[in-house]
């Protein structure tokens, strides 16, 4: 076990699945208190707690609605004030909803933005407020941010655009205080939302230089870099982590 983290206090927004619950285990393994955010996924988050504490770690689950600014806010808040600070955010929360355009609802579209934009801003402004000196805000983003080579993933890949401009924002106002502002994007990962025996994953992989899916756990350790001593003078950047999808 790394003690890179040792004494700092991590909330993960969308904690409980995927990359977050690899997230999640990974920061505690390094030393941090860890606060799982979730919205529904209630057994998920209590279990992946119960797991944390087995291996020597501590954790919390905290119910957070990414798509409600107060529940998130007030998320926030309860886990500084349960560990005494908060050291690192990580917005893990997000929605994949794909369609054409002429078939996008506006209700889709607001709820892409509301989760995968607006929640990122509420959580960094609110964690922002608890963060000391050296201070981390860590975004999952996406390569397709950078590229969207098939139709129906106009506004998922707008949602995630959005993020760098947020990103390089939030840095500029954050960095006299030392908290670093960055994202990670990944491209395919092997989770629910995109199994790596799913039927699309085969044209996934034609588009790649390393022609497999991620793990959730290489996702987890460039998260946990970011969120170390060694990224001290990283920040406003976009690093991609998605087996040269975007090369």
């Amino acid at each position: 076990m790394s003690t890179n983290l040792n004494g700092k206090v991590a909330f993960i927004n969308g904690g409980s699945r995927g990359i977050g619950a690899a997230t999640a285990r990974r920061l505690a393994r390094e030393g941090a208190k860890v606060a799982i955010g979730y919205a529904a996924s209630a057994i998920a988050a209590e279990a992946l707690v119960a797991e944390i504490e087995a291996a020597g770690g501590t954790a919390i689950a905290i119910r957070a609605d990414a798509s409600d600014a107060t529940a998130l806010t007030n998320a926030i808040n309860n886990a500084a004030a349960r560990f005494g600070r908060l050291d690192i955010l990580v917005n893990s929360a997000g929605v994949l909803l794909m369609g054409p355009v002429d078939q996008f609802s506006l209700e889709d579209f607001d709820k892409t933005v509301a989760v995968n934009v607006r929640a990122v801003f509420v959580a960094a402004k609110a964690a922002a407020a608890h963060m000391k000196d050296g201070g981390r805000i860590i975004n999952i983003s996406s390569t397709n941010a950078q590229r969207m080579p098939f139709p129906g993933g106009a506004a998922y890949a707008m949602s995630k655009a959005a993020l760098t401009g947020l990103v390089k924002g939030l840095a500029r106002d954050l960095g006299a205080r030392n908290i670093t502002v960055n994202n990670v994007a990944p491209g395919p990962i092997d989770t629910d939302m995109n199994p790596a025996n799913g039927d699309f994953a085969p044209a996934l992989h034609g588009l790649m230089a390393l022609q497999r899916h991620g793990h959730a756990d290489e996702v987890a350790g460039m998260v946990s870099y970011l969120a170390g001593p060694d990224a001290a003078f990283v920040t406003g950047a976009d690093l991609l982590i998605d087996g040269g999808f975007a090369a």
